[in-house]
Order: C-alpha cells, then structure tokens, then sequence
C-alpha cells in the first residue's frame, strides 16, 4: 500500500513547485526584497502623513492607522463589551434575582444574594450583585439565559483593568451605573475604568467573593 506522505521533494502537483529557486537559496535576496516593500510603504505613508499634517492636503491620507486612544475605531453591535445591569424607571435593577445568569455561567463569575422587593408585584430583588470580571470569559451566555432583559453587554467598554483582584469585582452599583453604548459603538459611561479602583468594604456573602 502507498503511503500517504511523500517521500522524496518532487510535488504531488506540477503546477506548485516545492522546491526553492537559485536566487531564492540566497536568503539575502529575499531579505532585500522584503525591505524593498516595506520601504517603499514607509516612506509612501510618510510623505502622505506629511501633505495632510504639515502643509493641510486634507486629501491626502497616509495608512489607515487608528490613533488610539484618541480616536476609536466602530465597533460592532454585536460586540460583547462590558457588562451593566438594566435600570427600570424608579432606578432599581429589573433583575428578579432568578439565579438563572449565575447558574448557567461556565466561570462561575457571577455572584447574587437575593432579598424581598417592597413592591408585591415583584418577587425578588438581588441584594447584591457582583460579576468578577477577572474569570468571566465573556462569552454572553448570562445575557441570552435572563428572562427579564436584566443584564447585557452593550456599554462598548473594553478599557478595564485593576492593580488587584477584587478590584476586578464589579458591584450591583457600579453595574447600575453604566450606561449603554451611543452611535458606533462608542462608550457613554467614562473609560476607561479606574485601575485602582477598590471593592466596597463588606461581608463576604458567598464563596470565593475576597
């Protein structure tokens, strides 16, 4: 029986050579080929840089590089950026404390304590909600599992970092207090997030919380 794998350097297809060029065993002519491109860019995007900044050519552009962070590229609707909790009119959270985001979290990153709504209508309310943003895989599947439209991940935040682990843990009220994202994308809450921000002192209400 053949074998699979070819055994000597002769292509299976005449048309797509395998073996390498006499020029192309000399690395340093592929070398200078290589620089020649990335020259010919280079001083290409420059001298476009140059018309629109120094002498205001404003039809010249030079490569599409995003300034970031003072500029920002459009993002995708469907991006799943920072995640925030959805107000109702009086200002409370329209989450009922169902546990259903919690339960189906593949990281287990979200932690809810549940309490008695004054209203009668409403059976539950969480006392307190925290998402801990350095496990959380993004992966949205809290937003699709809410029946009541409680949570998402439309803020357009992506600028979160903290210098330690429970300043990772997001609160109920810093997740209330996020506001969803305007035209393209771009965050309305103020970004990026403090990175030394510290989590609120207080009883620790479920395992693993710090």
């Amino acid at each position: 029986m053949a074998s699979r794998y070819q055994e000597s350097n002769t292509p299976a297809d005449a048309r797509h050579s395998s073996r390498l060029g006499l020029l192309q065993r000399f690395y340093l002519v592929e070398v200078l080929s290589g620089l020649k491109l990335t020259g010919i860019r280079f001083f290409a995007n420059m001298w476009r840089h140059t018309l629109h900044t120094v002498f205001r050519v404003k039809s010249a552009h030079g490569a599409v590089t995003i300034q970031y962070p003072d500029e920002r590229r459009p993002y995708s609707p469907r991006l799943r950026s920072l995640h925030r909790l959805v107000r109702r009119e009086d200002g409370s959270p329209r989450c009922v404390a169902c546990m259903m985001c919690e339960t189906v979290c593949p990281a287990h990153c979200i932690y809810i304590v549940a309490t008695e709504h004054p209203n009668p209508e409403i059976e539950k309310v969480p006392e307190s909600f925290d998402i801990d943003l350095g496990k959380c895989v993004f992966c949205g599947y809290c937003v699709e599992a809410c029946p009541e439209d409680a949570i998402r991940m439309d803020t357009g935040i992506l600028e979160f970092s903290s210098y330690s682990r429970e300043g990772m843990v997001y609160t109920k009220e810093a997740l209330l207090a996020l506001e969803p994202a305007g035209p393209n994308g771009v965050p309305v809450s103020p970004v990026p997030m403090p990175a030394d921000r510290r989590l609120p002192t207080r009883p620790a209400t479920r395992q693993g919380l710090p």
